[in-house]
């Protein structure tokens, strides 16, 4: 292809925010041109995660939002590439990642036949509007092929962050966090270790009507309840080894309150600050279940930002080097991004966007459809 330019969308379970991504190739190497953070209106915000949950008129409401949500990708697209001073007609293709409204993995105990992902953004109106080849769908043909359908990002990761020598984790905290870890050039595993930002984030939007904690400034004025926290490490996602992926089907406030009804009863500032410890605590379980050898960690996602977790996740690690993906040369808030672009030009190259060791599907796949301009 005389094409090397490539757009990655990602919309996570934040739903803050559409991150947009362009990079351009050059022999066999990627670097960023331009990134967008295109924000979603709180009305579709709203609808989104209510649509996340069972309720009357499915598919109806989901068919409207598919389209709308096409045309807010497609708009974080032009309005890129406007910023980048770049053609549309330049670019290779748009890897979509869309919006995820339902994730039952096999992990959850659904059956290898019922087990599904589902991510809305109508490709089809992407492409028809912005005119650029889009690819779409990625997650469900490593379910098709047994996997998990989650995390993608570790392949990503390998291709970026690997170093012969030097045996990193790269954590990604969205609103669900996940880790990849890397021995050399080699990727060993990675999966979902439970909750990122989502818990914190609705709590303090209950409690004070803030969208998340700026800095963890509120947590880091609380006092974790040991009680609780100890009821949350309960969780049985928590038990889980091997390749496995969660979502907020599993952790999210109704499933909080059902666990731990004596919430009602703390000080709000103390259960934000023992939120802000479960999520340092899971993820630093999740490591320790791998036995993994792991010297240096490098954190990516909207929880990069988040100074009392950082500070939590470092004394929760005990390991010898934590900072964000900034040192290795790609900002925190726009690794995901550049993932999606990074599995579109697989896609387009014929490439596996997968990896078996992560999903647990039978084998490598190129993953996505592809939706021509």
């Amino acid at each position: 292809m005389s094409k090397s330019l490539y757009v990655g969308l990602m919309s996570g379970t934040s739903i803050d925010a559409v991150d947009a991504a362009l990079i351009a190739y050059q022999n066999g190497e990627f670097c960023i041109v331009e990134c967008r953070e295109h924000p979603i209106p709180i009305k579709i915000r709203e609808r989104i995660a209510a649509l996340s949950l069972q309720g009357p008129d499915e598919i109806e409401q989901m068919g409207r939002l598919d389209r709308e949500l096409g045309q807010l990708f497609a708009d974080a697209t032009l309005n890129l590439l406007e910023q980048a001073g770049i053609s549309a007609r330049d670019v290779a293709a748009i890897g979509s990642h869309g919006q995820t409204i339902r994730h039952r993995p096999r992990s959850a105990g659904h059956s290898a036949g019922q087990s599904f992902t589902l991510q809305i953004g109508d490709p089809n109106t992407i492409a028809e509007i912005t005119g650029i080849t889009t690819v779409a769908d990625f997650r469900r043909r490593d379910i098709a092929a047994g996997g998990e359908g989650a995390p993608l990002a570790p392949a990503f990761h390998a291709a970026a962050f690997a170093k012969v020598g030097i045996d990193r984790a790269i954590i990604n905290i969205g609103g669900i966090a996940n880790v990849s870890l890397l021995a050399g050039r080699k990727l060993l595993m990675g999966f979902d270790t439970g909750p990122g930002n989502t818990l914190m984030d609705h709590w303090i939007e209950q409690n004070k009507g803030h969208h998340y904690d700026a800095g963890g400034n509120w947590a880091a004025g609380g006092e974790v309840d040991r009680q609780l926290l100890q009821k949350l490490l309960q969780h049985p996602y928590l038990g889980i080894s091997g390749p496995r992926s969660t979502g907020k089907e599993s952790f999210n406030l109704s499933w909080f309150y059902s666990h731990c009804p004596e919430v009602g009863c703390l000080n709000p500032r103390n259960v934000q600050a023992t939120l802000s410890e479960f999520t340092a605590a899971t993820i630093a379980l999740g490591l320790k279940s791998s036995s993994a050898s792991i010297t240096e960690a490098y954190v990516c996602g909207g929880g990069a930002h988040n100074t009392d977790l950082m500070h939590r996740l470092g004394r929760t690690l005990g390991i010898d080097k934590l900072d964000t993906t900034i040192a290795l040369g790609i900002n925190p808030d726009w690794v995901e991004a550049t993932a999606f672009a990074w599995l579109a030009h697989q896609t387009l190259q014929g490439l596996a966007g997968n990896s078996p060791v992560v999903t647990g599907a039978t084998g490598a796949r190129v993953l996505g459809g592809i939706f021509p301009a």
